[in-house]
């Protein structure tokens, strides 16, 4: 039996998709960031050589709360489009780019892998191209809120890489010559 949802059943899915999709992505990001450790504080990393265009601490738990917002709603854009075609496919794809996401912050900081983080963000920087192009397709306004996204992890990418330029004694550094710079 074929029919068409109401206006309201419509903005019930929308409403029930996001209630779970927009906390469920800032809480995962919020607890894989402080589980991992890392960051300003963290003697390995305050050891490391800060490329010029590295930002202010400050702006990476605001940038990151915005960005998981926003990667939420274009989640529930998509889950509540029922019916669409490749709506499966996009959720499976940004499942899947979500978890690489959540995977580099332990590389990086918990591991000390410059180079894996790198490759961590490679693979992510694919990853979301392939997630936005199948979330436009299925909403435009799914595929523009990663807009930011994708931004954010392309610059990731080029801080990452100055990161490891800057500091390849550091790739893969562990106990205490983690937290010991060696001198230029």
């Amino acid at each position: 039996m074929n029919f068409l949802a109401s206006r309201k059943q419509l903005r019930a899915s929308l409403l029930r998709w996001a209630l779970v999709a927009v906390p469920l992505c800032m809480l995962l990001g919020f607890l894989v960031g402080r589980l991992a450790g890392g960051g300003p504080g963290d003697p390995w990393f305050d050891a490391l050589q800060k490329p010029a265009i590295y930002p202010p601490a400050a702006a990476f738990p605001i940038t990151w709360s915005i960005l998981y917002a926003l990667m939420g709603f274009a989640l529930a854009l998509v889950g509540s489009a029922w019916g669409a075609r490749g709506r499966r496919l996009a959720i499976a794809v940004f499942a899947a780019q979500f978890l690489v996401s959540l995977a580099w912050t332990p590389v990086f900081f918990a591991g000390h892998q410059l180079t894996g983080g790198l490759v961590v963000l490679l693979v992510l920087d694919v990853l979301v191209i392939v997630t936005l192009v199948l979330f436009w397709r299925i909403r435009k306004l799914a595929g523009l809120l990663l807009v930011p996204y994708l931004a954010w992890i392309l610059f990731a990418t080029v801080l990452n890489y100055e990161f490891l330029r800057l500091n390849p004694e550091a790739d893969g550094a562990s106990g205490a010559a983690a937290s010991i710079r060696i001198a230029d």
